[in-house]
């Protein structure tokens, strides 16, 4: 592999790792106490979905069923989330957020929003910021392209 590509990889990874958790410990809000960080990725990642069947969400979060089952019930039981009929599959269900889920979401957006604004507007150009964006739609877009192949 190119070497420059898997520097890109690494870098990429690092940023995601580093960066998700550096953000999570530096909020006291109480999102953070209510809920956890793979709480929350599960909620944005239904709300980017709209619906979405178990298997994929396990497949997207990289964990397995079981871990899913259990982040379900927490937070159906506070009221965030619901089972739905999938519109693919009539046997099958899937996930939704309520009204509740999406106003966590929404809440949730604004903190993190705000705490990355504050270091992107430090430490980076415009330039940079207009030149991370197109990278980042192009990969976004082909990234999209192969799992809808597949």
């Amino acid at each position: 592999m190119d070497k420059k590509l898997c520097e890109a990889v690494e870098l990429f990874e690092e940023v995601i790792m580093y960066g998700t958790e550096r953000i999570i410990r530096s909020f006291e809000h109480h999102l953070f106490e209510e809920y956890s960080s793979e709480q929350l990725q599960m909620l944005q990642i239904i709300s980017k979905s709209g619906r979405i069947s178990p298997g994929k969400l396990a497949a997207l979060q990289g964990v397995h069923k079981s871990a899913i089952s259990n982040r379900y019930k927490k937070l159906e039981a506070k009221g965030l989330l619901t089972t739905v009929d999938s519109e693919k599959d009539l046997r099958g269900k899937a996930i939704t957020l309520t009204q509740k889920g999406n106003d966590v979401v929404a809440l949730f957006n604004e903190v993190i929003y705000e705490h990355v604004e504050n270091i992107v507007l430090n430490d980076f150009h415009e330039e940079e910021i207009n030149e991370f964006l197109r990278i980042f739609r192009k990969l976004s877009s082909i990234l999209k392209t192969e799992g809808d192949s597949k």
